[in-house]
């Protein structure tokens, strides 16, 4: 118990759970319990897929959030075993819930396992990190778009709605945030992001940084974000929709720091004439 509050807290930027949240007040939120029961499996799956992520049979890191690993803590089995129960206690958290409103259970349980397990969940996405070549984009989608797209479509069903409206929003999102921590990865310092940094090239991971450039990644994630906005469905709350996306844009990759890469680039690009 005591590896598994060490791999929830801290916590990060809580954004998956935030925005399943955000989404189920913008359907008209009725079932406040299950909102929170969606909320809570989403990121709790979210902090196993670190657990996992960190262990010395993938990335081997030594810090996650500003501290060190569970398995640098704890050792490596009892590492293992905290990303096994964090995943029993989300779907714990469902079915907790879910005794009350089980018309929406069903789709909520699919929703959440469609975005954490194979063929197209972060399992799959962390599976392609063990081939040799892997198109980006497929990657991308699974290893970091299926959850977001599970917190935004979850919401909706929590809250009684059809998700099928929220999808993009998810999508975009997923997108973005993955070419934005591909981005960080390259620019950022450890004590920066809270974890190694350069383990995208150190493990020969596809990344948006090195395909695009550091540049072309900025554009991709800034039209990624745009399509995140154009996205969001007609309703009350659209403009605090609005808010929290542009506000998440800023967190990610701050407009000041585009800005100095551009002038930076537009410097090289001028001494090499």
């Amino acid at each position: 118990m005591a590896a598994m509050r060490h791999a929830v807290f801290p916590g990060g930027a809580r954004i998956r759970p935030q925005l399943c949240l955000a989404v189920a007040r913008a359907c008209g939120e009725d079932a406040p319990e299950l909102t929170d029961a969606a909320a809570v499996a989403i990121e709790l799956l979210h902090c196993a897929s670190l657990v996992h992520d960190d262990m010395p049979c993938f990335d081997d890191a030594d810090t996650r959030r500003g501290q060190p690993t569970v398995h640098k803590v704890y050792g490596e089995p009892l590492a293992l075993l905290t990303g096994d129960a964090l995943i029993v206690m989300a779907y714990q958290a469902l079915a907790r819930a879910g005794v009350k409103h089980p018309m929406r259970l069903a789709g909520l349980l699919q929703t959440v396992c469609d975005g954490t397990g194979a063929p197209d969940g972060i399992v799959a996405g962390q599976a392609w990190e063990c081939e040799s070549r892997v198109d980006l984009g497929q990657y991308q989608r699974a290893k970091t778009g299926a959850l977001f797209v599970a917190s935004t479509c979850a919401g909706a069903q929590a809250a009684g709605a059809d998700p099928a409206g929220w999808r993009a929003l998810g999508e975009c999102l997923g997108e973005a945030y993955q070419v934005a921590d591909d981005i960080r990865d390259v620019m950022l310092q450890a004590d920066q992001l809270g974890k190694p940094c350069g383990q995208d090239a150190h493990h020969g991971r596809p990344s948006a940084a090195a395909d695009l450039g550091l540049l072309g990644a900025i554009d991709h994630f800034r039209g990624l974000m745009k399509s995140a906005v154009d996205s969001l469905p007609e309703c009350p709350s659209r403009g605090a929709m609005r808010h929290l996306v542009l506000q998440e844009s800023e967190r990610l990759i701050p407009q000041s720091t585009c800005d100095r890469i551009e002038r930076e680039h537009h410097v090289m690009t001028l001494a090499s004439l």
